[in-house]
């Protein structure tokens, strides 16, 4: 019999099965795929020795994850890489703004906001600890022990985009580059807790940059588990679940999926009351995701960009706003806000000699069928004249393709779920330990929980204490 079975090997799934692990627990993770890795993995979509990340890419809340930096998992393989510059956004008139490692060197990018931008983000890159610990996990009573450094953080994290940048900026500049980080967020940039991606992750590329594994981030994933075998846990793939009733005897489960698909594997195990709730958990927009080998380096007409591993594309803070709106109205933007990644720039492993590979994709209505190859390529061509004299062969992912890939992707929502003001900690449901469940034996470990989306850990390890604190306490010798 084993102490626990988790049900998904993403990064949340096996975060989960290590700290069990650690503490002595006999663990095995069930994965329906041939491969491990959830919204972790990298294979050649293109061409033979083209490496691209299949989800995410770039990993600021990895490296600052602090379950993760708990772990010896360079031991295993993973290595980070950080680029000159985190971030660059470039506009039609051939400049950029870039977000560096330096507050004042960022700030020298953004004109006359220079100071202002320096009062905003200088406070929390010093309090990043206190910070990080505190917003990636659960409400909690200790985190708030700090009100000094966390009070003003939180009520700008937890206002919209457009008020946080027009209440400390003048001009297009800074409202342009923060507009652009805080559309990670997915929501429209006018609701409230837009703001809250584009402070953590704004700030994060300050304080911890914003990396990318050596290899692809499949590399996270390998080096999670071999810790994790290292530890004596078990893992089986291509083991496909569809019921509860199909696993091995077991004190504890825990399910790196969503509030869907753990109705459909354990409702009968719920209350009704609870189904209920889960019922009307929300979802968000969609992503549409193309990867290209390339003969060359993009040809960015402001240089700098060469420099960067992450681009965002979007021309100005009213043209960005106006592409997430649009995606929340069912519509799709003629000039999308464009995410794009360039791993290759810096992990030389990633691709042939002299050749290059692209990671970009842009929001869509959930679901939606409709192919934004053309206008990704197009917002591409806008800010590097030539970009598309250098593609050797493309592979598009489309919401559908997504949730194929990965069932958590509801409609192709690659963050587990809507993470505005009613979702933001309250996710999956209100509940006083929210990876719980009126099952004494079920837990959620998955980004449907808090902190929510993003590659950190953070869900699984919550979710483990919840299960040893509930229900594994009774083996106080392991």
């Amino acid at each position: 019999m084993y102490d626990a079975i988790v049900i998904g090997s993403g990064p949340n799934g096996l975060a989960a099965a290590v700290e069990l692990a650690r503490v002595g627990q006999h663990v095995l993770v069930v994965e329906a795929k041939e491969t491990i890795g959830g919204g972790s993995r990298s294979k050649e979509l293109t061409l033979p020795g083209f490496v691209h990340d299949v989800c995410s890419a770039v990993h600021p809340l990895a490296i600052a994850s602090p379950f993760f930096q708990s772990l010896p998992l360079e031991r295993f393989g993973l290595e980070w890489l950080q680029p000159e510059i985190p971030l660059a956004h470039p506009l039609d008139d051939g400049s950029a703004m870039l977000l560096q490692r330096s507050v004042d060197e960022t700030a020298a990018t953004l004109g006359v906001d220079a100071g202002a931008y320096r009062r905003l983000m200088r406070p929390y890159v010093e309090h990043w600890p206190l910070i990080v610990n505190a917003f990636l996990g659960p409400l909690r009573v200790k985190p708030l022990l700090h009100p000094l450094a966390l009070v003003p953080f939180g009520l700008a994290a937890l206002s919209s985009a457009r008020l946080l940048t027009q209440s400390f900026f003048k001009e297009t500049r800074a409202r342009t580059m923060l507009a652009g980080i805080c559309a990670h967020s997915m929501l429209p940039l006018d609701r409230l807790t837009s703001a809250a991606a584009g402070m953590l992750l704004g700030t994060a590329g300050h304080a911890v940059g914003w990396p990318v594994p050596r290899g692809g981030s499949q590399s996270i994933v390998d080096a999670l588990a071999g810790y994790l075998r290292s530890l004596g846990g078990e893992i089986q793939t291509g083991r496909e679940l569809q019921h509860i009733d199909e696993l091995p005897a077991a004190r504890a489960y825990l399910f790196d999926v969503t509030p869907r698909q753990l109705l459909s594997m354990a409702g009968n195990r719920l209350p009704d009351s609870y189904k209920r709730r889960l019922r009307r958990y929300r979802y968000g927009p969609g992503s549409f995701k193309i990867d290209l080998a390339l003969d060359g380096p993009i040809p960015w007409k402001a240089q700098e960009c060469l420099r960067a591993g992450t681009v965002h594309l979007g021309g100005s803070f009213a043209e960005i706003a106006e592409s997430e709106r649009q995606v929340w109205r069912g519509q799709h933007a003629e000039r999308p806000y464009v995410l794009v990644a360039q791993q290759s720039l810096v992990d030389a492993s990633r691709a042939p000699v002299g050749k290059h590979t692209v990671w970009a994709y842009c929001h869509v209505p959930s679901g939606s069928t409709f192919d934004m190859s053309d206008r990704i390529e197009a917002q591409i061509e806008r800010f590097a004249p030539g970009f598309r004299d250098r593609i050797l062969a493309r592979h598009v992912s489309n919401p559908a393709a997504l949730e194929q890939y990965n069932p958590n992707y509801i409609g192709g929502d690659i963050n587990g779920g809507v993470q505005d003001i009613w979702q933001l900690f309250t996710r999956p449901t209100i509940r006083i330990d929210p990876y719980t469940t009126p099952a004494p034996d079920i837990f959620l470990c998955s980004s449907s929980t808090p902190p929510g989306g993003g590659v950190h850990g953070m869900c699984g390890y919550f979710a483990a204490r919840a299960a040893l604190n509930k229900t594994l306490r009774v083996d106080k010798h392991k």
